[in-house]
């Protein structure tokens, strides 16, 4: 069904995209078309999230007359399950909102088509990582429209208390500060070292750091038990051993609120979002909030983010209409528009999306150094493999390098089957 209700004339620049759309797709069926997407809580406010799609379903059918847009709202909740069974189906939406960890499952399999098309007009405006998240043998099979980005957030009061004046950005100043803190019965850095929790968040930005990858390049085998992820993991390890990565890392799952960051019993955590910034300066006051620059490790500073891209089904009954919505999504006042309510920044380099947090400057800038991960159609099952080796590591039970060779043995099976 529709989201909601409609306005009864659209901006003026709105009409000047007709032109533009109706020149994406190449279909002249005069007729009415339908265009259904699905589209998922990047909104958190549920009514703020009706509204605004039942505003761009208003505003994209001003812009592309003759074309019927019902937006669909999804819950994040057995998503890949749904999209692969609707898709393995022949069914679905025409549209759907997809992440780089999903492109190439449902573009190996034909399921979604390349968008090149659709952005033809805009390619060379966007964050080259976005664009690259959403590539697949030199094909986009994704058009951003929002980008996620995190960084290091300190608590200044922790530090300063032992006596750090500087937040540490680099491994080197970890190392030095860390004992600093433990004195003061402090952790310095927070980890999430759950088997739930994602490892773009933990440890892959630290593997990335170190120089290393999670896949060799052909995406055949696993290659995150290179030296550089052993210095990696050994660098984690020793921080825990030492007492400067709290114990509950073990069971924390990326959520600040229920972890020693959040309760002031860490002072530094490198995978933190806007969100999360704002949630600590209301609990510890703002004053003791210092957001900085992605965390540097022995080869380059980098911190995970990712592009939210909509897809077009491959089997889709009005391939013309989706790529035309595709085109008015990646507009700058449409990228603004959801950028401003969904609190996410712009894939693009043409468009900052405005915002009032006094926090939002350190986040964009961050967006250079911005990697979306190592897209590949087992690398959510590859988690599950390495997340228990990397704790076995932390709990001392299995050196840096015996853990992560006993993962990627196991990572290694997993790929040759999925040949």
């Amino acid at each position: 069904m529709k989201t909601g209700f409609k306005r009864a004339a659209a901006p003026l620049a709105l009409f000047t995209l007709a032109a533009l759309l109706a020149g994406c797709g190449g279909d002249s069926d005069s007729g009415s078309k339908k265009v259904t997407v699905w589209m998922y809580p990047v909104i958190a406010d549920p009514k703020a999230s009706s509204a605004y799609w039942a505003q761009i379903e208003a505003d994209f059918e001003k812009a592309a007359p003759g074309t019927s847009l019902t937006i669909e709202q999804q819950p994040w909740e057995n998503r890949d399950q749904k999209i692969a069974t609707a898709f393995g189906g022949g069914k679905g939406p025409d549209v759907v909102l997809l992440t780089p960890d999903q492109i190439p499952q449902f573009s190996a399999s034909g399921a979604i088509s390349p968008v090149d098309g659709a952005l033809k007009a805009s390619v060379g405006k966007f964050l080259p990582a976005a664009l690259d998240a959403m590539k697949q043998k030199g094909k986009i099979y994704g058009a951003p429209i929002y980008q996620t980005i995190t960084t290091t957030v300190y608590n200044k009061k922790l530090l300063t208390a032992a006596g750090v004046a500087t937040p540490p950005g680099t491994w080197d100043e970890i190392k030095a500060a860390a004992p600093k803190l433990k004195k003061n019965g402090v952790a310095l850095l927070d980890y999430s070292a759950s088997n739930e929790a994602s490892l773009n968040l933990n440890f892959y930005p630290l593997l990335w750091q170190a120089g290393g990858s999670v896949f060799a390049e052909d995406g055949k085998k696993a290659a995150f038990n290179s030296p550089e992820g052993v210095e990696a993991l050994t660098f984690l390890a020793d921080l825990y051993k030492a007492g400067s990565v709290p114990r509950s890392s073990m069971t924390n799952t990326n959520l600040l609120a229920d972890q020693a960051l959040g309760k002031q019993q860490a002072a530094m955590g490198f995978s933190v979002v806007l969100a999360d910034a704002e949630l600590a300066a209301k609990t510890w006051g703002p004053e003791n909030v210092v957001v900085g620059a992605p965390l540097r490790g022995p080869a380059k500073e980098v911190a995970f983010g990712i592009p939210g891209a909509l897809s077009v089904n491959a089997k889709s009954g009005n391939a013309a209409g989706a790529e035309k919505f595709l085109a008015f999504m990646t507009e700058p006042e449409q990228v603004k528009s959801l950028g401003r309510a969904s609190g996410y920044f712009s894939p693009r380099t043409d468009v900052t999306v405005p915002n009032a947090s006094p926090y939002a400057k350190q986040y964009q800038a961050a967006l250079a150094d911005v990697s979306p991960g190592e897209p590949n159609p087992a690398a959510r099952q590859l988690m599950g493999l390495l997340a228990p080796e990397i704790q076995a590591a932390l709990a001392g039970k299995k050196s840096p390098k015996e853990a992560l060779d006993s993962a990627a043995k196991a990572a290694d099976d997993l790929l040759a089957r999925q040949r």
